[in-house]
């Protein structure tokens, strides 16, 4: 033997990636290091790259090996002929005595670490030498394999390793990134398994995959052994956690816990000759969330320790033991995609400009890019051949074997799989948008159809028929000026709301609360809290339907809309975050499911029953109130205290004070905390009573659009009117100076939410002019507009100067 051929993992550390590879070098320097941190690392060891070297040697594999290799580069055989014959070789090998006996001890010690097992079930994997560096991800190239019993199960499964460092789609993958195969040794990691097969398991990563948010840790999570989630075969349970306040024992920063279907799970097999087996799950484990609030955050914490200690973001992968109910940490590699797109100062935009379109099929979003081309739908690898450079490709799920074709596809739709799955790790790799476990993309969409494929609207991606219209913008961040009005953000989308993270904005002016109502609840909160009066067998089904897994259903409505509000939050913590209660009109709650028992019907909806007068009516307070305990979740429970609440609709000062009495009584109350409270300045009195509004509250926002129909009598759907509609129209402007100059005077601050500053350059420089605080925006308008507003206080600071 040139070398040793076995270290444990607690003697290993990063410097010994050259021996055993990236990941068992990982795995050593977490056992070591970070213990102390309360990581869980279980035990285990690792073959050196030396002792795969000796394995070559004494059986004579290098000469056949690079002759086969050879016949490769010249075209004389095909990749499958050579990865075959190459693999028989490892496969027809014998270990030297040295080298076996050097494992079966091992083993035999595991055992006895673990209380005397004679045979320890052992999990069983590779680690190349060259493996998981920063520029490059390796992961999943060579074999797993788990629940390995017996000393000769063992050095069979170490030799299927080996075969397993030249698999077709491994070979494929080291020619792309440059490597030579014989500079790759590989290293094989033993370690005890983890009961996970009686509980679940899942990945996490410290940064979030799809947006490069740095700020979060993204968590999936199954039922049973991790190899479904790793592979994407299962619709997981998703869990976000924010960072910053992970530290703060009294807060539960989770911001999104979202139920997966999780119908089949991987355990341990029973009988013959297989080590594992995929059986259904129960309809409880379908109901119920894989992890209790405490372990996601003992895991968010673990996974922050991580990153910290290697200076870099993550990607890792979690167990949990049924038999002891321990979480463990099974593997740990750098996250290779977005903290490379985060080190970059420009950012790309997609935005589809046709909103009407309706979606042929939806699923997890990859990316956030948009492709259009022609479907090919390739049913399986003997398809393959098939493929058509530039399609969309279509088919039912991928792994690493398909990656050529991948290559050259303009964009990846799937049934199966989640944002864990082979078609997404790789999809983020090489930039393509993809859509993935639509369930019916294979039976919905046709070989050759033209289609649009989007993953610009959020954590969900769509499919849609034809060819539509979209644009693409670049924003130099760097290049963007310092200037003294505040840039803020409209936002109303929680999925799409951690794209935004690396705009310099001052926060959110305006968070649509209604928007996730609509499109995350559904429900009428009013059919929540008295279900009974639900009459309608369909709509009573679909609430039946929807908050399955809550006891009460209210809580159905707080905890969906608590934590849409708190990923709206997140990512511009501890700038402010301006949240408008909600703000329907009661045709529009109507179309709520079951809305229809709780509200009127009304002539003119939009002077009628909406924005504060709704929340003391008795037609809605108990709704009201289901709002308020969402807000006190999020700043008092997530610990979100930069949201900010905002009234809209708030005819008079006798109103404003029912509606600040009835947010006390549910614990939001203005200055408890830190609570600020503003309105929306959209209706003529507010401008006209502007000091005792000001009183009362502790910011406006203009709303331009209600304010001009007020001003001017003009209905702003009207299209006979529509050449009247104009917020620049006099009438108009002095309002908004007017009120911008009193509310200055009572200490208040003003700052507009609408498109007007962005379709009106004019416009901007008048609200500049005037010196009001904040400008909000819809985020593809931000950078257009914030040189313009930067233009503008330049020129002012110009004539200031000289008239001085």
């Amino acid at each position: 033997m040139s070398d040793v051929a076995i270290i444990w993992f607690g003697e290993l550390g990063l410097q010994d990636v050259p021996k055993v590879g990236g990941k068992n070098a990982s795995l050593g320097e977490m056992a070591r290091s970070l213990a102390k941190e309360g990581v869980s690392v279980p035990d285990g060891f690792a073959t050196t790259a030396a002792a795969f070297r000796d394995y070559v040697a004494a059986n004579g594999i290098e000469a056949p090996l690079r002759a086969r290799l050879a016949a490769l580069a010249a075209g004389d055989e095909t990749l499958q002929e050579v990865g075959e014959a190459i693999r028989a070789l490892f496969l027809a090998g014998q270990f030297p005595p040295a080298t076996a006996e050097a494992i079966r001890s091992a083993y035999r010690e595991l055992g006895r670490r673990r209380g005397g097992a004679a045979a320890p079930a052992v999990a069983v994997r590779s680690s190349a030498t060259a493996e998981d560096l920063p520029q490059a991800s390796f992961a999943g190239q060579q074999e797993s394999f788990l629940n390995v019993r017996g000393e000769q199960e063992l050095l069979d499964t170490c030799r299927r390793c080996y075969a397993s460092l030249f698999t077709d789609r491994a070979i494929s993958y080291r020619q792309a990134q440059g490597f030579d195969h014989l500079d790759v040794a590989l290293s094989i990691g033993v370690q005890t398994m983890v009961r996970s097969d009686l509980a679940g398991s899942g990945v996490m990563f410290s940064i979030d995959t799809e947006t490069g948010f740095p700020g979060a840790v993204v968590i999936s999570a199954a039922w049973g052994l991790g190899e479904t989630v790793v592979q994407g075969t299962v619709e997981t349970d998703k869990y976000l956690v924010f960072k910053a306040l992970l530290d703060e024992p009294r807060f539960t920063p989770i911001l999104e816990k979202t139920r997966g279907a999780k119908d089949r799970k991987m355990i341990y097999a029973t009988g013959g000759s297989a080590r594992t087996a995929m059986v259904e799950t129960t309809r409880r484990e379908r109901d119920a969330l894989v992890l209790s609030d405490a372990e996601i955050l003992q895991l968010a914490r673990w996974a922050v320790a991580i990153e910290r200690h290697y200076g870099r973001p993550m990607d890792m992968e979690w167990a949990k033991d049924g038999e002891t109910q321990a979480l463990h940490i099974v593997q740990a590699r750098p996250e290779t995609v977005q903290a490379q797109r985060a080190a970059s100062s420009g950012l790309r935009t997609w935005r589809l400009k046709d909103r009407r379109a309706r979606p042929l099929v939806s699923g997890a979003a990859v990316g956030d890019a948009i492709a259009t081309g022609d479907v090919c739908l390739i049913r399986g690898p003997r398809d393959i051949a098939q493929f058509r450079d530039g399609a969309i490709l279509v088919t039912e799920a991928t792994d690493p074997d398909w990656v050529p074709i991948m290559k050259r596809a303009a964009g990846i739709v799937t049934d199966q799989g989640g944002p864990t799955s082979h078609a997404a790790i790789v999809s983020r790799e090489l930039g393509l948008p993809a859509v993935v476990g639509t369930r019916t993309a294979t039976a919905t969409l046709r070989d050759g159809q033209a289609v649009t494929l989007s993953c610009a609207e959020g954590d969900q991606g769509h499919v849609y028929d034809g060819t539509l219209d979209f644009s693409v913008a670049d924003i130099d961040l760097a290049g963007l000026p310092q200037i003294r009005t505040k840039m803020m953000l409209n936002l109303a989308n929680p999925a799409a709301a951690l794209r935004w993270w690396r705009l310099p904005s001052a926060g959110v002016g305006l968070a649509r609360m209604e928007f996730i109502i609509n499109a995350h609840i559904r429900i009428h909160p009013m059919a929540l809290v008295h279900f009974d009066r639900v009459q309608d067998a369909a709509a009573r089904q679909e609430i039946e339907t929807l908050t399955r897994g809550f006891a009460d259903k209210t809580e159905f409505f707080v905890d969906r809309l608590a934590r849409g509000i708190a990923k709206l939050a997140a990512p511009f913590h501890p700038n402010p975050v301006i949240v408008r209660l909600s703000d329907f009109k009661s045709n529009e709650y109507a179309h709520l499911i079951g809305g229809t028992a709780f509200e009127p019907v009304e002539e003119n909806p939009m002077l009628g029953l909406r924005g504060a007068s709704r929340y003391y009516s008795d037609r809605y307070r108990e709704g009201f109130a289901l709002e308020c305990r969402a807000l006190v979740r999020v700043r008092e429970e997530i610990g979100l205290d930069n949201v900010v609440v905002m009234v809209p609709f708030c005819r008079t000062p006798a109103e404003a004070d029912q509606v600040l009495a009835e947010m006390a009584r549910h614990g939001l109350e203005r200055g408890r905390d830190g609570l600020r409270v503003y309105v929306m300045c959209e209706i003529p009195s507010n401008v006209i009573l502007a000091e005792e509004f000001a009183a009362r509250f502790d910011g406006f926002s203009i709303g331009s659009n209600d304010l001009t129909q007020l001003v001017l009598g003009v209905d702003r759907d009207s299209a006979e009117l529509r050449g009247l509609f104009d917020e620049r129209d006099a009438a108009v402007t002095r309002m908004i100076a007017d009120v911008i100059a009193r509310a200055h005077a009572c200490g208040v601050t003003v700052g507009i939410c609408g498109e007007a500053p962005s379709n009106h350059p004019d416009f901007a420089a008048f609200l500049v002019e005037q010196g009001i605080d904040s400008i909000s925006l819809n985020p593809d308008s931000f950078a257009g507009t914030l040189r313009r507003v930067a233009e503008v206080e330049t020129r002012l600071a110009t004539v200031k100067e000289v008239t001085s």
